[in-house]
């Protein structure tokens, strides 16, 4: 009998983890978002958000923690409980930052559960309709013919839009110059008003001013055309081959959180963005879901973290004081 009860205990013992583990989330759970609410990186972490709640059974609270381009928020994901009750977003940004900001708070590989990549974002390229280019390859002989006459703005330094034209300028041997900007908003609005001649960004914000006929769309930064901007060609189409480019959103959590939990939230994310409803509503904003595994994500940003150390570099880009 002592046999029987001894075997009973231990298989108590064993099932104790699992029961404790099944039972997560028992409370709500925290995700920092390291932007300022309303931007493209709050409205995807509140939808995924939202998708996670429905199926955790939990509430996934909203934290926007802005500032520093992302690393505060980023930092306080990194530093807080690695128990499942704190996740975050990044983005390209976040990659970016590990070469751009050498005093950062955190190790970007080291100190993050890399989750799951909710999403990606190929950039467009418009110009002012004066402007007397109307494809890449008139693009490039111009700013060839007039080398530092023509400019480009950017939502900022070390922003995806400003690295994505560095490439671009190095890859076809072009100068231009840089005019950052804080935002995409005021690089729109000179753009718009013929003070900048081209600009990269996201799709979302610049295809109504296309539409509306204030601006003209050059080129889209993604293998294939994208249905919110599907008259658009991309580089490939155009003759520079294998350019992609764009921005980025995924979850993260502290390093440390239990593999069950991060597989569990790379899981239900997965399945939320795999959603018809959820997939149409980014692919109207030119965003694409995606959804993927921690080891994926966790080599997806190393990947990006090497590629733009190298843009970095090259064009000598030196974060804003």
């Amino acid at each position: 009998m002592r046999t029987i009860y001894g075997v009973f205990a231990a298989l108590v013992l064993v099932a104790a983890p699992a029961r404790a583990q099944d039972a997560y989330p028992n409370k709500p759970i925290t995700m920092i978002i390291p932007f300022a609410a309303g931007g493209s990186t709050d409205v995807i972490g509140r939808l995924v958000a939202d998708g996670l709640r429905q199926v955790l059974g939990q509430s996934i609270i909203a934290d926007n923690r802005a500032g520093a381009g992302g690393s505060i928020g980023t930092g306080m994901i990194a530093k807080a409980a690695p128990d499942g009750y704190t996740i975050g977003t990044v983005i390209a940004a976040h990659a970016v930052n590990a070469t751009l900001n050498p005093k950062l708070p955190y190790d970007t590989l080291k100190d993050f559960s890399y989750v799951s990549l909710m999403s990606v974002a190929p950039l467009i390229m418009i110009a002012h309709p004066s402007l007397p280019a109307n494809n890449m390859k008139e693009l490039i002989a111009l700013a060839k013919a007039k080398p530092g006459e023509l400019n480009f703005a950017s939502s900022g330094v070390g922003a995806a839009a400003h690295l994505t034209m560095e490439m671009f300028k190095s890859r076809t041997g072009i100068t231009m110059q840089h005019v950052p900007y804080k935002g995409t908003a005021g690089a729109l609005q000179d753009t718009v008003g013929g003070r900048i001649n081209v600009m990269f960004d996201v799709v979302g914000p610049l295809m109504p001013q296309v539409r509306a006929g204030n601006v003209k769309a050059l080129v889209v930064t993604a293998k294939d055309r994208i249905p919110a901007a599907a008259e658009v060609p991309t580089m490939a189409e155009q003759g520079v081959p294998d350019f992609i480019s764009g921005t980025w959103a995924g979850i993260v959590a502290p390093a440390g959180t239990p593999k069950e939990i991060v597989d569990r939230i790379a899981s239900e994310a997965k399945k939320a963005l795999a959603d018809p409803a959820m997939k149409d509503r980014l692919a109207e904003q030119g965003i694409v879901a995606v959804g993927n595994t921690p080891d994926e994500f966790r080599a997806f940003v190393a990947e990006d973290v090497a590629r733009w150390a190298t843009v970095i570099k090259d064009a000598g880009i030196k974060a804003e004081p």
